[in-house]
């Protein structure tokens, strides 16, 4: 069904929706490439909610020439109106004479309708080309809208004795700036950070995102979108002027029990207070989760201590788990990987399966998925 030169024109068009990895959400990333008699007249990527989509950047840089052009596109064109008009109208009035689609939108909104519009128009369509590629480009987007839930990916920093932090709490710095830059990226494709309260107290980390510490070529540090930073808090410890709450971007802070004077000191340095439900001795994870799906968000990354890792862990409530692993040894005496409760047997380990592996600075960044 696909040739080599159209595997190569989306291999294109997954490049280029790459270059914004950081910036759409919560849209998903996407990439356009047109193509007539062989050669590329239009290209273009969706940078950015509410501004025109990969498809209408194609279209503009091509004119006339998009008139019985292919139109290869990372996602299926859009058929609904929302923030934009319809893509696959667009495509249509253009007069492109093919689109092949990386993969179908999993938006039910959407849901082949896109394909569909265009194939009645006449529009010869093809999807599946490079979908392996397409859907691991956007697996908080293909998340929220298939599970109703965020991707959550768990990121936890190690010595290779498997601490994380010294008997006192003193966990900076386990790994090196090369590995701690890397994490910044990570932040930056999140929509959401969520920690809990013992690491704010412990650290005072900001969980920002710092345009200094990551480069991109494609855009400056205006481009920077700062993602939501959640702190689960079930007594309302937080203090408000620790750097979580004072810095640039939006602070929640979900805590599970009433106390008016520390609520209200909170909300007058800027953060935003919500009761959840408690579960144990914590923050009920379903429920957040599915706050955080209702705030739109697709990609979560859990940046936080033994205990609450754990308890995503123990939940099945993680889709990555990624280790930084630093040539240290921190001891008996220093804290686990992860507040796992003790096992009993071989048959009730968590198992993990290798996604990836590879170096970064002189630490080891180890990556899995669940088995």
């Amino acid at each position: 069904m696909f040739t080599d030169f159209d595997r190569q024109m989306m291999a294109r068009a997954l490049q280029l929706a790459r270059r914004a990895l950081y910036t759409t959400d919560p849209n998903p990333r996407v990439g356009c490439v047109l193509v007539r008699d062989g050669v590329v007249v239009g290209e273009g990527c969706h940078y950015r909610a509410g501004e025109p989509h990969a498809e209408r950047h194609a279209l503009a840089a091509a004119g006339e020439q998009a008139r019985g052009a292919t139109a290869y596109v990372t996602l299926e064109p859009c058929s609904h109106t929302g923030r934009t008009g319809p893509c696959a109208d667009a495509l249509v009035e253009a007069g492109v004479a093919r689109v092949v689609a990386a993969m179908e939108d999993p938006n039910p909104r959407v849901a082949g309708q896109g394909l569909q519009r265009l194939a009645d128009a006449g529009i010869e369509t093809a999807s599946g080309l490079l979908e392996a590629e397409a859907q691991a480009l956007n697996p908080g987007f293909i998340s929220r809208m298939t599970r109703q839930r965020p991707f959550n990916r768990i990121k936890i920093a190690a010595s290779v004795d498997g601490r994380t932090a010294m008997a006192s709490g003193e966990s900076q710095w386990i790994t090196g700036p090369a590995a701690r830059e890397d994490v910044q990226r990570l932040r930056a494709r999140s929509s959401a950070v969520i920690t809990g309260v013992g690491t704010v107290l412990a650290d005072r980390p900001s969980y920002t995102v710092r345009a200094e510490q990551w480069a991109c070529a494609d855009y400056g540090s205006d481009w920077v979108r700062q993602p939501l930073r959640v702190i689960l808090d079930r007594t309302l410890k937080t203090p408000p002027d620790v750097p979580v709450v004072s810095a640039p971007g939006h602070c929640l802070v979900i805590a599970g029990e009433q106390h008016r004077g520390r609520q209200n000191a909170l909300e007058s340095a800027g953060a935003e207070v919500m009761h959840l439900p408690a579960s144990g001795s914590g923050i009920d994870l379903q429920q957040l989760l599915r706050e955080l799906h209702r705030r739109e968000c697709n990609e979560v990354l859990v940046e936080c201590g033994a205990t609450l890792a754990g308890a995503f862990v123990r939940e099945g409530l993680f889709d990555e788990l990624i280790v930084y692993m630093a040539p240290a040894l921190l001891g008996s005496s220093a804290r686990p990987l992860l507040g796992l409760p003790q096992l009993a047997s071989m048959s009730e380990k968590v198992a993990l399966r290798w996604q990836d592996v590879r170096m970064v600075g002189n630490d080891l960044r180890l990556t899995l998925v669940p088995a």
